[in-house]
Order: C-alpha cells, then sequence, then structure tokens
C-alpha cells in the first residue's frame, strides 16, 4: 500500500494539503475527518487538527530535541522528569514513552489526527497535549466525551486508548482504522532497520540494538479498533 519512503516518512507524496483547517492527511483520512468535524460543528465543537502528517524530518527534530535535553521528558501523568543520573537507556526509553522513532511514527502515514477544540481555548492558549487537558475538569474533557461517542462511526479510533506497556495513552490521537490498519503492516522491521541505519539520530546504535523491541513495542502494539468502529 505503502512504499519504503512513504511509510517512513521520508517522502509526502501519499497525503494532501488542506488549508481550512490546515492539516495534511492521505485523501481517504482528510475526507473522514471533514465529515467527523461537520458532525462535531453541528454540536457546537470546533475539531481542530492540531498535528496531522509529520514527515521524517520533523520527527527527527523532536527526538533531537529530547535526547538532547532541549525538551522535556515527562512520566505518564504529564509530570517533568528529572534527567539526572539518566542512563542513554533511559533518556531513549523516556522519549518513546511519548514520541515515535523517527522513520516509525504513525504520523507519518498521513493517517493519524491529534486533535482539540478550538471553540474553548482562550485567547493565545496552546495546548499541550497532556493528561491534565483531557481529564476530568479539564479544558478538553467535554471534547472527548463527545468523540467517545462518534469517532468510530467515522472510521477513527485511539491506538493510544489505554498504556499496554508501549506508548503512554493519548486520547487526542485518532487514527483512521481502514488505512492505518493497513498501513501498520508496510512499517516492518526491516524497513525500519533500513531507515535507521540510514540516519544520523543521536543514540543511534543504541536504538538499532534495541530496534526489535522498539518495534514490538512501540510500532505493533496498539490498541486495535473496537467491534464497532466502521473499517
Amino acid at each position: 500500500m505503502f512504499d519504503e519512503l512513504q511509510i517512513t516518512g521520508r517522502v509526502r507524496t501519499h497525503v494532501v494539503q488542506h488549508d481550512a483547517p490546515r492539516f495534511a492527511a492521505h485523501p481517504d483520512v482528510a475526507a473522514a475527518f471533514l465529515r467527523l468535524r461537520a458532525a462535531a460543528a453541528r454540536d457546537g465543537i470546533e475539531l481542530r487538527p492540531y498535528s496531522s502528517f509529520r514527515g521524517y524530518e520533523a520527527q527527527a527534530r523532536i527526538w533531537e530535541a529530547k535526547y538532547g535535553g532541549r525538551a522535556t521528558l515527562y512520566d505518564i501523568d504529564g509530570r517533568p522528569r528529572d534527567r539526572a543520573g539518566m542512563t542513554e537507556d533511559d533518556v531513549i526509553g523516556h522519549i518513546l514513552d511519548w514520541s515515535a522513532l523517527p522513520g516509525a511514527s504513525r504520523h507519518q502515514w498521513g493517517t493519524e489526527i491529534d486533535v482539540v477544540d478550538a471553540a474553548v481555548m482562550p485567547p493565545g492558549y496552546k495546548p499541550q497535549l497532556l493528561p491534565a487537558e483531557v481529564a476530568e475538569g479539564g479544558l478538553f474533557a467535554p471534547l472527548h466525551r463527545w468523540l467517545d461517542d462518534h469517532i468510530h462511526a467515522h472510521g477513527f479510533f485511539r491506538p493510544y486508548a489505554r498504556f499496554q506497556g508501549g506508548m503512554f495513552p493519548e486520547p487526542w490521537h485518532l487514527s483512521y482504522a481502514p488505512v492505518s490498519m493497513r498501513a501498520i503492516d508496510d512499517l516492518t522491521l526491516d524497513v525500519l532497520r533500513r531507515c535507521t541505519e540510514a540516519s544520523d539520530i543521536p543514540g543511534k546504535q543504541r536504538v538499532l540494538e534495541r530496534l526489535p523491541e522498539i518495534h514490538a513495542r512501540h510500532v505493533r502494539n496498539i490498541v486495535p479498533p473496537p467491534p464497532g468502529c466502521a473499517w
């Protein structure tokens, strides 16, 4: 379905760009998201894509900032971690709690969209995409109650709905099952290994040594679409 450059985000020939709202996604995903967005609007929600297609280079910048200490590492509750005394394995592991290895991000497929409700954001508010925003009483809690009731009918699901030993829960992260459940099989361990070997990311040697574990825990290890999800 996807070729090796597409599935690792090194080209964007599989996505289309939209400007209102601004996001990029696989054509089938974009069409489904706009239908979901229209349904949300009828209930007073301005469903906004906060992050959609993210290419390899953008994912590499996230990795480099977190590896080098220029960006915060968070625990499962969204609290900053103290980096003092961390080993390289610790740093790699804690990056992977919230952020994918470059080449292994589902956002590279054009099938994933992180969402917020722009209708409730105060002027100048910058979403954090952390647990406090979606917990009961949080700014986006009403949005997520609505999403609970509507995303499956539109073909979307939450691949990180709960923690099961890989990525921490990300309820804001929606995946379009009709495309992503086929795409996941295109990102094989061999494809990811070739992509990583060609990279210059920090921690590369240790990442390559851990790659089978990373692929198993952080690529294949998702919460699958429920039976009621239209795909």
